[in-house]
């Protein structure tokens, strides 16, 4: 009877362990930091987000796919997982700047840094006042266009026009 027990014991060693190897393994995944505290996410594996993040200031809304707290630091972190390139692009540099913003709106202190998580690496990505300054750029850029009457759309990539969701609407399509 002993010899049961014993073999039931190593049993659940060895089920804890293949749970936690497992545990691990997504969590390294995600391309969080270990041992950060998740107060935000928005990928439905955690939890359902009510409301995106948003900045009356600026405009702007957003659900960054997680944000985590670690040493007192608030992180924006957003996942790529089909994304493969040697250095983050450009248009996800900017997307993790304006939740950078909603950050420093809606939890009072700005990121210094954010994390994209590409399928096969992790690029951390510092949180600059010039980066900012562009992004600010940008967005009164868009602001301006938003109350233009004509705009000329620029249709040089038939891919991208392709996969447009006015394409229907579109004068202009290719």
């Amino acid at each position: 009877m002993a010899g049961f027990f014993a073999i039931l014991f190593l049993l659940a060693i060895i089920t804890a362990l293949a749970l936690f190897l497992s545990a691990r393994k997504q969590r390294a995944q995600t391309g969080l930091p270990y041992g950060a505290r998740i107060v935000y996410a928005d990928t439905g594996a955690w939890q359902k987000v009510e409301r995106p993040l948003f900045a009356r200031r600026y405009g702007l809304t957003g659900k960054p796919d997680y944000i985590v707290e670690e040493r007192g630091a608030t992180i924006p972190v957003e996942v790529k997982p089909n994304r493969v390139a040697p250095a983050p692009r450009e248009s996800d540099i900017l997307q993790l700047a304006a939740y950078a913003l909603l950050i420093e709106e809606n939890f009072g202190a700005a990121p210094e840094y954010g994390l994209l998580k590409y399928r096969d690496a992790v690029f951390q990505v510092e949180l600059t006042n010039e980066l900012r300054a562009r992004l600010l750029g940008i967005i009164a850029a868009m602001c301006r266009d938003l109350s233009a009457r004509d705009v000329a759309r620029s249709h040089d990539d038939a891919r991208r026009c392709r996969a447009c969701g006015y394409r229907g609407a579109c004068g202009q399509a290719l």
